[in-house]
């Protein structure tokens, strides 16, 4: 089998790899978070670790185009808070918000946190993708 193929031989994207390693390797605030979202909080469903190509999602509510991103102290360090602005750029480029919530917050309160991100994500409309679809 060729680099990307199941046993089928279909080619998947190459983030999809990657999404299944970081979903198996979550921070404990994103597994905590995971705990509440995966029960549909407001009815809302939300996906952990989605790929949107180039870049991996920690959190993805398709219905209201959100991904939530999980910020711990790595970023604010280096580079990280750089690479955040292009994937927030990029991302906004392809119709998609891009709320932050720091690790600490998750932490602090899981439930809470999780019920502001679905309370938020009700609150938004639900939006079409570029191409008219909902997503």
């Amino acid at each position: 089998m060729g680099v990307g193929q199941t046993q089928r031989g279909d080619l998947r994207r190459p983030g999809v790899d990657l999404a299944r390693k970081l979903r198996r390797e979550m921070s404990l605030p994103e597994v905590l978070l995971w705990q509440q979202l995966k029960t549909r909080p407001n009815g809302l469903k939300f996906r952990k670790q989605h790929p949107i190509e180039p870049y991996i999602a920690d959190f993805y509510c398709p219905e209201k185009r959100l991904v939530i991103e999980v910020d711990g102290i790595a970023h604010d360090m280096g580079q990280n808070p750089e690479r955040d602005l292009r994937k927030d750029t990029f991302l906004a480029e392809r119709n998609l918000e891009v709320p932050r919530i720091a690790a600490k917050d998750i932490l602090k309160d899981v439930t809470a946190a999780a019920q502001s991100i679905a309370d938020y994500a009700e609150a938004r409309p639900s939006r079409p993708s570029k191409n008219g679809k909902l997503q």
